[in-house]
């Protein structure tokens, strides 16, 4: 799991924002989670590799990808 954070600004329409936001709290997830994982499932597509990319197998992957 990453050690460090860096905040990624995003400019969307307002309610776009809004109805984002409401889907994340009726999954019971925040935008952060949603967006982390969108993130990680694109650099997936494309197979990127990166420093804290879970291994393949990797006791408690599934919990760790949510957060």
């Amino acid at each position: 799991m990453e050690s460090k954070t860096a905040r990624l600004t995003v400019l969307i329409d307002p309610e776009k924002k809004k109805a984002f936001e409401a889907l994340c709290a009726a999954q019971d997830q925040t935008p952060s989670q949603i967006v982390r994982q969108m993130i990680r499932d694109y650099l997936q597509q494309y197979e990127v590799d990166y420093a804290t990319k879970p291994k393949i197998g990797a006791p408690g992957l599934a919990a760790k990808e949510r957060g």
